[in-house]
C-alpha cells in the first residue's frame, strides 16, 4: 500500500526539482527527503529522480506517475477535509501565492479577520513572481493566488480583491512637498526612482502616461529597483521621486517622511484579484475564504489603509 507521506515528499521534490528545497517546505531534513524518495524507489524497483550530483530531475517513470500523485494527494486532502469538518468545524491548510505588494499588505488583515471567525485554519502564504502564481494554480498546487492583473483563463476564476491608488510622492524636503499639483509632463524633469518594468503599479503606471502622451522610456531614472519597499525608502532619502501603491506609502506618509503630490488629469488605480482553479474540487476552508472576500473585501480595505496611517507621535 502506498504511503501517503512518502508520496508526498515526492510530490514537493518534484515540483522544486531540488531535495533542499523540498526538505524546506516539509520541515525536514534534505535526509529525510532522500530517504522517502529511496524507499519509494526500493519498494517499486523504480527510479523516480536521475541524479547529477546535487541536481535531481525526474526520471520518465517520474514524470508518468506524478499527476496520478496529486490526484491521490488531492483526493487525500478531500478526505482529511470531510472528517476534519463532519461536525461542522472549519478546519484544515490554505496554500496562498502572492504577487503583489498591495497583496501583501493586505493579506496579514484578511487573515487575521478570516481566521476570526475559523480560528482552526491554517495557512501559508508565499510571495512569488505572477506566472509562477498562476502556473501554482494551473498545476494545482496553490490554492488560491493574488495577483495584480486580470487574466482571462478558461481553467481559472477571478474576483476582486481589493483597489489600490497609485500615487506620486517626493522627498519631504522637495520643493513640490507643498505644491497642489503638477503636470505630468514635470515629472520628466525630476530623479526617478522606478521599479523593474514587469511590476504590476508600473505595467498600470506606463499605461497611463502614454495616455498623457508620456513616453517611459523618457522618465529621468537614476534608479532601478526589484523591491517596492526598497524604492519607497530611496525616496525618503531624497534620491528621487517615484509612484507608488498608497497602500504602501500610507505609513511613511502619516510619519511625514514622505509628501504625496497630485498629477494633473492622474487618477490611477491598480486592482488586486483573487484567483482559483475553476475545476478544483474545493476544501470547506477554500470555499468559506473565497465567500468571505466576496462579502467582506471593500470594508478590509477601507480598516487596512486607516490602521496604516494610525501612526502615532511616540513611534
Amino acid at each position: 500500500m502506498i504511503n501517503i507521506a512518502e508520496l508526498k515528499v515526492f510530490v514537493t521534490a518534484a515540483e522544486e526539482m531540488n531535495f533542499s528545497r523540498a526538505a524546506q517546505r516539509l520541515h525536514l531534513s534534505q535526509s529525510a527527503v532522500s530517504q522517502n524518495i529511496q524507499s519509494i524507489e526500493r519498494t517499486y524497483r523504480v527510479e523516480l529522480f536521475v541524479r547529477h550530483g546535487r541536481s535531481v530531475q525526474l526520471s520518465e517513470a517520474g514524470k508518468s506517475i506524478l499527476p496520478m500523485a496529486r490526484d491521490v494527494l488531492n483526493s487525500a486532502r478531500l478526505l482529511e477535509d470531510a472528517l476534519s469538518n463532519v461536525n461542522g468545524e472549519v478546519a484544515g491548510d490554505l496554500s496562498i501565492g502572492c504577487a503583489t505588494t498591495s497583496g501583501r499588505y493586505f493579506i496579514p488583515n484578511l487573515l487575521a479577520s478570516f481566521q476570526r471567525d475559523y480560528p482552526h485554519v491554517r495557512t501559508r502564504v508565499s510571495l512569488m513572481r505572477r506566472q509562477d502564481v498562476l502556473d501554482g494554480l494551473l498545476d494545482q498546487t496553490l490554492n488560491i493566488g493574488i495577483i495584480g492583473r486580470f487574466v482571462e483563463h478558461r481553467d481559472l476564476q477571478i474576483q476582486p480583491l481589493l483597489e489600490d491608488r497609485v500615487i506620486l510622492i517626493v522627498p519631504a524636503h522637495h520643493p513640490w512637498a507643498n505644491l497642489k499639483q503638477v503636470k505630468p509632463a514635470d515629472v520628466l524633469e525630476q530623479p526617478f526612482i522606478s521599479r523593474e518594468v514587469n511590476s504590476g503599479t508600473y505595467e498600470v503606471l506606463f499605461d497611463n502616461l502614454r495616455r498623457h502622451g508620456i513616453d517611459p522610456d523618457n522618465l529621468n531614472v537614476v534608479m532601478q529597483l526589484g523591491d517596492a519597499e526598497a524604492v519607497e525608502m530611496a525616496v525618503e532619502k531624497g534620491i528621487g521621486i517615484t509612484f507608488i501603491s498608497e497602500m504602501m506609502a500610507a505609513r511613511s506618509l502619516a510619519l511625514g517622511r514622505v509628501k504625496k503630490v497630485a498629477v494633473e488629469g492622474f487618477n490611477v488605480t491598480q486592482p488586486v484579484y483573487m484567483v482559483r482553479h475553476v475545476s478544483r474540487m474545493f476544501t470547506h476552508a477554500e470555499a468559506k475564504l473565497w465567500e468571505f472576500v466576496k462579502l467582506h473585501h471593500e470594508e478590509l480595505t477601507a480598516e487596512l489603509l486607516f490602521n496604516l496611517a494610525d501612526v502615532t507621535l511616540a513611534r
